[in-house]
């Protein structure tokens, strides 16, 4: 259960938010009758006590409106910019208030404040002596004295940052600089000298985040775009780099550096999106000329080579041109061994290669980096069905077919197969025997792989002509085969097999 005074206190908590509706009610009535200035500012500060800003700042426009010279309408409407977060509008108001009152003391503490977290000392500084000077609140003073001290700390810290970047020690420059940044948290200057420091140390990540902070705090930061969409480029990533050079821009359409940026960006972001679709398409053939063509357009960029690599060994493999697929893709694994994609592709290939143990020291390294990825899981049992079934029989061996092989040319294997080892052409009772079983082997072949549902299966490392391999499925061309058919017929050598 709620207690009673639980309840009493959350009504009381509300008392003063409706006391000043009630208010507001009439005010409202006042301010619509004569719309005084005073009025204005009073309405304003209501509705700030009430949070609600924006009602209060249309009023406080309304007094200034009214009467530029009233310095309290510019201290309120700067408070209100203040509670909004808006420190760059909140920062004229306060230096009006200034200029209209120069011993208005809080609103110069406040644009101090405002001016140290820019990064502006000596403007800072300045506003702080002025107020430690007047004849300010002891509290007024002890703060202005203690953002003084603080301001003259970081002045020594830039200094020494600036000292320590000149020498290239971008390590204690970046520290340096992250302990003027906690007190100058607007400083746009610093935020980019530390992002220079962290480009140059190579922790590109902790750059970009600088630069971000960097374009938001300056108006037409051309240059901080400029530096992000390089960075993004850099790291491969075209989409991102495209973004911000768009950024750039729209702040300058004839800026040289980001315009001749831009052209590049665009045109291999164009050649990746084409490349990509022609995968999707399954002109394999294509992708890789496409992606050729994305490695000439940018020789210099590590991450786009390898990308492009990568994608070629895909669609190699996918293109079931197995050879070229393994020599591309062992190029990448090459600098990126942990590459499960690459892995996939590559032991993919293998098995068009036949290479049935390769593919499964493959699959096994891609599952270690990816657990319960179920292309990894469904490829290595088939890879270990393969292997267990190249150790037995393979039909595409028996014939002298790659594993690709159309119908027309299975056919065509067979009966040259077949008439070569028809049993009537050996006299030798070995030799008739040997020729007897491969003839069998011939035509178990023939019938697998010709009918397609067979066909697939003996593809997944089944064996349709294997009561083991089949575990309990049996098939009307399985039992055909097994116990007891012979394809010579009721006499020892009366031949009724089809060649067709």
């Amino acid at each position: 259960m709620v207690s009673i005074d639980h309840v009493a206190q959350r009504v009381l908590t509300y008392i003063p938010y409706v006391l000043v509706l009630i208010d507001m009610r009439y005010e409202g009535v006042k301010c619509g009758r004569d719309g005084s200035v005073d009025n204005h500012i009073e309405m304003g500060k209501k509705l700030l006590a009430a949070g609600q800003l924006a009602d209060a700042l249309s009023h406080f426009h309304a007094a200034v409106d009214g009467d530029p010279t009233n310095y309290m309408a510019y201290y309120r409407r700067a408070t209100v910019f203040l509670a909004m977060g808006k420190s760059k509008s909140a920062l004229p108001d306060l230096s009006r208030v200034i200029e209209l009152k120069p011993d208005f003391t809080s609103a110069r503490l406040q644009r101090g404040n405002l001016l140290l977290k820019q990064g502006r000392l000596d403007e800072a500084e300045s506003d702080f002596k002025k107020v430690m000077k007047s004849s300010a609140s002891d509290k007024e003073q002890k703060e202005a004295q203690s953002q003084l001290t603080k301001s003259d700390e970081i002045q020594r810290l830039v200094a020494q940052a600036h000292s320590s970047f000149s020498s290239k020690d971008y390590v204690t420059a970046a520290s340096q600089l992250h302990t003027v940044i906690e007190t100058c948290v607007w400083d746009v200057t610093a935020r980019e000298m530390r992002a220079e420091c962290f480009i140059q140390l190579g922790e590109m990540g902790k750059a970009i985040s600088d630069l971000k902070a960097a374009s938001k705090l300056k108006n037409d930061n051309t240059q901080a775009f400029y530096k992000l969409s390089t960075i993004y480029y850099n790291l491969g990533d075209h989409e991102m780099s495209l973004n911000e050079v768009r950024e750039c821009l729209k702040l300058d359409p004839d800026h040289k550096q980001c315009y001749s940026h831009y052209k590049q960006v665009k045109k291999l972001n164009k050649q990746i999106q084409s490349a990509e679709a022609l995968i999707q398409e399954q002109r394999y053939e294509e992708a890789v000329r496409k992606y050729e063509t994305v490695m000439k357009t940018e020789p210099n960029v590590q991450p786009f080579s390898q990308r492009s690599k990568e994608r070629i060994c895909h669609a190699l493999s996918k293109g079931q041109q197995s050879s070229r697929a393994v020599s591309v893709c062992s190029e990448v694994l090459e600098s990126d061994p942990e590459n499960v994609n690459v892995l996939k592709d590559r032991a993919d290939a293998h098995i068009q290669e036949e290479q049935y143990e390769e593919a499964i020291k493959d699959y096994e390294t891609a599952a270690k980096h990816s657990e319960n990825d179920h292309q990894i899981k469904e490829g290595l049992e088939k890879a270990q069905r393969l292997l267990k079934q190249s150790q037995r029989r393979d039909y595409y061996k028996i014939l002298g077919v790659k594993r690709n092989a159309q119908k027309k040319e299975i056919i065509k294997a067979y009966r040259k197969l077949a008439q070569r080892w028809h049993p009537d052409n050996f006299q030798d009772p070995e030799e008739k025997k040997r020729a007897e079983k491969k003839f069998i082997d011939i035509a178990q072949a023939k019938e697998v792989l010709t009918d397609p549902e067979m066909r697939s299966k003996f593809d997944q490392g089944e064996d349709p002509m294997d009561p083991e391999s089949q575990q309990g499925h049996h098939h009307h061309h399985h039992q055909h085969f097994q116990g007891g058919f012979n394809p010579f017929g009721s006499g020892p050598f009366n031949f009724k097999f089809n060649f067709n």
